[in-house]
């Protein structure tokens, strides 16, 4: 190397270190960068802490407490990491605000831009207290503070690639009975939910996106809504509660079904989806899009037993179109409130079949029938107690065509038990020969002690229900008839204190009242019938309505009631019809006309004839075995 070229090689060595001594930080500034990286680090322990809890258990306000702490320049690097464009909405205080029509009050909250709760001005909820009393509160939907709606909103980002809604603070707006949240981004969009309170219990909410094109990945062409509804226990029984409580949902084009309501479920929607609703006995909240969901996963995800303040734990993962992020408005409509028959099949979008009343012919039965008989009575008549005996007596007259027909085979079975006593004196112990001798007098005379079973069958569906009716109707809700205090639930003439295996904690009087006149009635309706070929069945038979105590103890007061009148009635006709209205002289006649006549080929005579053709094979079976006894002896 020449000596010109050492000297520039020293001439730039010296000039790199004398930039070096210029440049280099202060003690001030190394300080503040120390404090910067120590500050950073903080916040990145609190991130992974927080992110090692549940998400009910996340408090952004604590992170936003700690990161009010940073300096701007760092509290913007770390939002703007966490959350990209919408950084300036991820910091703010939670506010509430309030719109209320004459049916519920609605609590907002900034903080994800959801509602926080709504009280429903004409409904209670019954609390039970440590001594035994109840007393009424105001009741709440979607109360509970681990509930969620969020937004998952997939971002273009190097350092995230989803912001979750619930996390953000937005801004409110409230116009008359409208309220907007909107939550800005720092490139001059914004994400945006309104809600609009109507008359009743129905309200718009619509999301707006505006000019998030650049910021909204479109990967999927969806956007995500996150719901988790923890629901409250509201009703006296919420062992039945929970059993009516589940997820509806309503796939396009299809009828509503919905997740199992006794196990834990899951349903995978990968259709479009109408509507969603969290359904509990006798209330709902429902999403429904005014055109459709993309796909829908609902699930039953948790059941807590009786000790949990919470019933059940409802979640669905709802997936919305996402056609045009710089502007695009997806119009939803939100329900909340009691599952009023009329009111919910008024909306047209068969919300009403989230209501429990049965499936099939039952199901039918209660919508068109019962539930129409019930809603013209009350219409006029106060007292519930009073429109279920009135229903009772209208339902017994127009069963009383089958009824009669069932009494009047059992008159002609009484007119016969001496023809089968002396049957079974005649034959004795040989009891298939007796039957075959019975069946061939029933065939003769036209009398069957089955004939009587038949009207019982075509009376089934009413009574299955009606078991359906009384716990699923709204209207029997915590109305008061006599001793029971609500009619959808449980009456209690004693209350023990402690749990009872298996009554439970009371005594239900509607039940008790019940299954005594069911004995008796089973007394009456069973003194013409033969039981000589099952003797046992004379006892059996009043052994399945002292089980029903235990069945019943803890049912809906309103069907108890009703069955316990119903069984009076019962009764009455019994007495009334057999005594009175039957002529049994005439019944006698009609026996002997039959016995005139020519018998057919029917089914009793084929099966009378199959009887016989197995009688003499069993006895020529039975003579090979005495004739191979003497040969071996």
């Amino acid at each position: 190397m020449d000596k010109n070229s050492l000297v520039g090689f020293i001439l730039i060595f010296l000039i790199l270190i004398g930039y070096s001594w210029y440049k280099a930080p202060t003690e001030a500034q190394i300080k503040r960068q120390q404090f910067v990286r120590d500050s950073i680090a903080q916040v990145k322990i609190l991130e992974d802490s927080l992110a090692s809890l549940p998400p009910e258990a996340r408090n952004n306000n604590t992170l936003a407490t700690k990161t009010q702490q940073l300096p701007d320049s760092v509290l913007t690097e770390q939002l703007s990491g966490r959350f990209g464009v919408f950084a300036p909405a991820a910091q703010g205080t939670e506010r509430e605000s309030k719109i209320e029509n004459d049916v519920m009050i609605v609590t907002f909250t900034n903080k994800g831009g959801r509602i926080k709760n709504i009280e429903l001005k004409e409904h209670k909820k019954l609390v039970k207290h440590e001594d035994g009393t109840r007393t009424k509160v105001p009741l709440q939907l979607l109360e509970d503070t681990k509930n969620k709606f969020e937004y998952i909103l997939p971002i273009n980002s190097a350092s995230t690639k989803e912001v979750f809604t619930g996390d953000l603070f937005f801004q409110p707006e409230i116009s008359g009975k409208t309220i907007t949240f909107k939550a800005n981004t720092s490139t001059g969009g914004s994400f945006e939910q309104v809600y609009t309170i109507q008359d009743g219990y129905l309200m718009d909410y619509n999301i707006r996106l505006n000019n998030l094109g650049s910021a909204i990945s479109r990967s999927d062409q969806t956007i995500r809504l996150n719901w988790v509804n923890y629901l409250d226990k509201l009703e006296k029984e919420d062992r039945y509660e929970a059993s009516y409580s589940s997820i509806y949902y309503k796939k396009d084009g299809k009828d509503p079904s919905y997740c199992s309501c006794r196990s834990e479920d899951e349903e995978d929607l990968e259709t479009p989806v109408k509507w969603v609703s969290h359904a509990q006995q006798f209330f709902n909240t429902s999403l429904i899009a005014k055109d459709k969901f993309a796909s829908a996963k609902v699930a039953t995800t948790e059941m807590f037993d009786t000790k949990n303040p919470d019933l059940k734990k409802l979640t669905a993962d709802i997936k919305i179109p996402l056609t045009n992020p710089d502007n695009q408005t997806v119009a939803m409509q939100l329900f909340s409130g009691p599952n009023d028959y009329a009111m919910l099949r008024s909306y047209d979008m068969d919300l009403e079949d989230i209501i429990p009343f049965g499936w099939s012919i039952f199901g039918w039965v209660n919508r068109h029938v019962i539930r129409p008989m019930f809603n013209f009575l009350a219409s006029f008549i106060p007292n519930y107690g009073i429109v279920i005996l009135i229903l009772t007596i209208i339902l017994k007259t127009i069963l009383y065509p089958l009824q009669y027909k069932m009494l009047y085979s059992q008159v002609k079975m009484r007119v016969l038990k001496p023809e089968l006593a002396k049957l079974k004196e005649k034959i004795g112990d040989d009891a298939q020969k007796l039957q075959m001798e019975q069946m061939k007098l029933y065939r003769e005379t036209g009398a069957s002690p089955f004939s009587g079973c038949f009207p019982v069958f075509l009376q089934m569906p009413v009574w299955i229900a009606l078991y359906r009716f009384f716990p699923a109707a709204v209207d029997f809700r915590q109305k008061g008839f006599l001793w029971a205090d609500d009619l959808s639930s449980y009456d209690e003439i004693i209350n023990f204190g402690f749990s009872v295996w298996p009554l439970g904690s009371h005594l239900s009087l509607f039940t008790i009242l019940w299954i005594i006149a069911t004995l008796a009635y089973t007394y009456y309706n069973s003194k013409d019938m033969d039981f000589s070929a099952q003797p046992m069945m004379k006892y059996i038979q009043y052994f399945m309505p002292l089980m029903f105590i235990f069945i019943f103890n803890s049912y809906a007061s309103g069907l108890t009631c009703y069955l316990f009148f119903s069984s009076l009635i019962n009764i009455s006709q019994i007495i009334i019809t057999k005594n009175f209205i039957i002529n049994h002289d005439k019944v006698r006649a009609e026996i002997a006309e039959h016995r005139k006549k020519p018998k057919k080929a029917g089914f009793a005579q084929k099966l009378e004839t199959a009887m016989k053709q197995q009688q003499a094979q069993q006895e020529r079976l039975a003579k090979k075995k005495g004739n191979a006894g003497k040969k071996s002896k």
